[in-house]
């Protein structure tokens, strides 16, 4: 894998240390406060510096935590001026390296502070949001009012609206509700890297009035402009339960799931997701559930709808993961059991990272077809235990997507991960696949896009961000950058 240093491609001209300071002191000029222009040393390592990700890093030169469209706008004309790049930021949970700082200089631009909910449309089924609002407060809010609707999308927790949308997250509901690029955004408020401000479309459900603007941006990664509002779309609250299924191996597990999906049944299934013996076994170790399961290749269902349709599912599902090899099923009665099954899917990542103190924890994930999937879990697992890693595995099984958690503890072992991610990419490719399910591309996997996606493709990109940002001073280094030589 790449592991030189983020910088931006050298055939743009950049500002100049001494640029780069008559820039920041234009920023503090402009956006007077204590605080909203920092250069501390050690707040910059940290923001341009995560936990969550093992690619290159490197300092950024200045953040700048804007509260307006307004701000923003002031923001992205001095960086213009002076030509010096700009990485947005804001829940910092990303992985594949998105708010990596830039060897040559760079604006780090703290969203995290536009956090507010502007407007509640119940009637509509629709709220209008700033960028920096967490999921899950958008979710606590709407629970508090007594709204019986939510926002479905749901990645790691901590994430903010703008990275979603930056990202094209999606998480465990994917398989009833789609990911962020399934009108769940229907419009976004954009600050353009000329320092115009667009708004792609009205708050209407659909429209056919000319191209689709709000999908350039999800997945853009903050490339092609700033987002400063969203208006997101509503889901009605419905009644859950849970759901549990083992097998003996990871390929009668995984192969139930369409079955399933595929049958009149279902449409009531919210989540269906995969933990393979490795991960039960860490959360077991973990102690962070009440109540150990035995270890075991697992899957868990969410299913949604009235009393009737869930029994009625829940049977289906019994049925099915019978005939598949199933050892053991639970389908838990009550809201309480519902939790306390739950709690396993909702603990993965944080037994993995607990289960070996010492250890750290490269995450990465894929997609393919479902009907691929067996093959690729089978394939990585033996890939994985033949290199001497010690991983865990948890899948959005409904859809194809696919997490391997990989623990190591020097260097050595790092590299010998960074080259068994490497595989389990191009395998996914090779069904068909793609490097990504919701990750993200960032510096991580931007290598991987011509292989998957030929290299017009990849050109094409590469014209539209050159089109809207010829300076190329919005998150230069990210996604499609440096894919092909100009």
């Amino acid at each position: 894998m790449d592991q030189d240093l983020p910088h931006a491609p050298s055939e743009y001209q950049y500002a100049s240390k001494e640029e780069i300071q008559q820039a920041i002191a234009e920023l503090r000029q402009a956006l007077p406060g204590e605080d909203t222009v920092t250069t501390d040393p050690d707040v910059l390592t940290t923001y341009g510096h995560s936990d969550n990700t093992y690619h290159p890093t490197a300092p950024h030169s200045v953040v700048v935590r804007p509260s307006s469209t307004e701000d923003v706008v002031k923001i992205v004309n001095i960086a213009r001026k002076y030509r010096v790049p700009i990485v947005p930021y804001s829940g910092a949970t990303s992985l594949e390296g998105h708010f990596s700082g830039l060897t040559n200089g760079d604006i780090c631009l703290d969203m995290s502070g536009m956090d507010k909910i502007l407007e509640i449309h119940e009637d509509d089924g629709d709220l209008i949001c700033q960028p920096g609002v967490q999921w899950e407060v958008v979710n606590e809010t709407l629970k508090e009012k007594g709204i019986p609707l939510f926002f479905p999308l749901d990645p790691g927790p901590g994430a903010t609206i703008g990275g979603m949308i930056g990202t094209g997250c999606s998480g465990t509901n994917a398989v009833r509700y789609g990911t962020a690029k399934s009108e769940w955004f229907l419009n976004i408020t954009a600050v353009l890297p000329n320092g115009k401000v667009i708004k792609t479309r009205r708050r209407a459900r659909k429209s056919s009035a000319g191209f689709d603007l709000t999908k350039i941006f999800i997945g853009a990664e903050g490339t092609l402009g700033i987002i400063t509002e969203a208006t997101l779309r509503l889901a009605p609250l419905m009644p859950t339960k849970v759901a549990m299924a083992q097998f003996p191996d990871v390929g009668h597990a995984v192969s139930a799931v369409q079955e399933v999906l595929n049958s009149p049944h279902g449409p009531h299934l919210q989540c269906v997701e995969l933990l393979d013996d490795r991960m039960m076994a860490a959360i077991n170790a973990a102690g962070e559930v009440a109540r150990p399961l035995p270890v075991s290749d697992t899957l868990f269902f969410k299913i949604q709808g009235d009393e009737a349709a869930i029994g009625a599912t829940a049977r289906a599902v019994q049925d099915t993961v019978a005939r598949h090899g199933s050892t053991r099923f639970e389908f838990a009665q009550t809201d309480e059991e519902a939790a306390q099954l739950w709690e396993s899917r909702k603990y993965a990542l944080i037994s993995t990272i607990g289960s070996e103190p010492g250890s750290r924890c490269w995450t990465t994930d894929v997609c393919v077809p479902p009907s691929r999937l067996p093959q690729l879990v089978h394939e990585t697992k033996r890939d994985l235990a033949e290199n001497g890693l010690r991983s865990t595995i948890v899948g959005h099984v409904g859809d194809g997507n696919f997490h391997a958690l990989i623990l190591f503890k020097d260097d050595k072992e790092l590299q010998t991960v960074s080259d068994a991610v490497h595989r389990l990419v191009h395998r996914a490719i090779r069904l068909d696949g793609t490097c990504t399910g919701e990750h993200g591309v960032g510096v991580g996997k931007k290598e991987y896009l011509v292989d998957e996606l030929g290299e017009n493709t990849v050109e094409l990109m590469k014209t539209i961000k050159k089109a809207i940002d010829p300076l190329n001073i919005l998150n230069p280094g990210k996604v499609s950058d440096r894919q092909l030589r100009d």
